[in-house]
């Protein structure tokens, strides 16, 4: 009886195995690539599969829906940020105001800790305070960009008060440039836009943080018609470049930004001219 000759391999088996790893890689690949799901969106779809399921895991139910919303780095975002998540405000080195007045406190604390003092003067009256900020600590020259040294203190001005916004009657950005030449009045139309544009920007930063209602936030840009000091010498020409946040309390009577001026810088500002 003649054996039967043992068939030589012929490596079917490698065709098996390379289809495993393959699987394996996708599932790794996707694994990796849904790490950073949206919540609100993932949500959704999981509802979507469970209509009748009544609570959801605490992983996807952090973030509330908020459809064509913008994250506060100005990108495109489906989901709303969160004021008391951490990654909203990143290095907190402010702590948050208890009530309308510790806001002061807070903020004062903060600049003098920060050695901001000759860049970030902080006022404080009957219902409101009254922030004035040199404009380099915001701007370059010429330019209403917002510099990230700007960002992180709009960061921490924002963090301070996220838990009495509720107490906050208005918050308003008023922007001002100065005359360039003492004699030389500027361009009125790149005047207007620059201080315009400088306090706009700043308050789409405050409320793209989501931490106030947006109907309280107002910008005005005065341009070179508010000086706090003359136009004589360079010194207070540059006092003159500056960005303020006005902050009121809740029911408080409305007074004119003279009186604001008037309280803070000791001055008619309408009379400096």
């Amino acid at each position: 009886m003649k054996k039967k000759k043992r068939k030589s391999s012929t490596g079917e088996w490698l065709n098996t195995y390379s289809d495993m790893v393959t699987l394996l890689l996708c599932f790794f690949v996707l694994m990796y690539s849904i790490s950073s799901v949206d919540s609100a969106k993932w949500k959704i779809i999981v509802q979507s599969f469970n209509p009748s399921q009544g609570e959801l895991s605490q992983v996807v139910d952090n973030l509330k829906q908020n459809n064509g919303g913008y994250a506060v780095d100005g990108g495109l975002d489906g989901g709303a940020k969160d004021i008391d998540k951490a990654d909203n405000f990143d290095d907190k080195d402010i702590e948050k105001a208890q009530d309308f007045d510790d806001i002061y406190y807070k903020l004062s604390k903060y600049v003098q800790s920060e050695g901001l003092d000759s860049e970030v003067s902080i006022s404080k009256g009957d219902g409101f305070t009254f922030i004035t900020f040199r404009d380099k600590v915001f701007f370059d020259g010429n330019s209403y960009k917002l510099k990230d040294e700007g960002k992180k203190i709009l960061d921490q001005l924002c963090y301070a008060i996220s838990d009495v916004s509720k107490s906050i009657g208005e918050i308003q950005v008023l922007g001002h440039t100065s005359q360039a030449s003492p004699d030389v009045p500027n361009d009125v139309e790149s005047d207007r836009f620059l201080s315009s544009d400088r306090a706009t920007e700043v308050l789409v930063y405050i409320q793209e943080k989501n931490i106030i209602d947006p109907s309280k936030l107002i910008s005005t840009g005065f341009g070179q018609f508010r000086p706090i000091a003359s136009f004589d010498t360079w010194e207070d020409r540059a006092k003159n470049r500056r960005v303020e946040i006005l902050i009121t309390k809740s029911n408080q009577v409305v007074k004119s930004l003279d009186n604001y001026y008037k309280e803070v810088y000791g001055i008619e500002t309408n009379n400096n001219n």
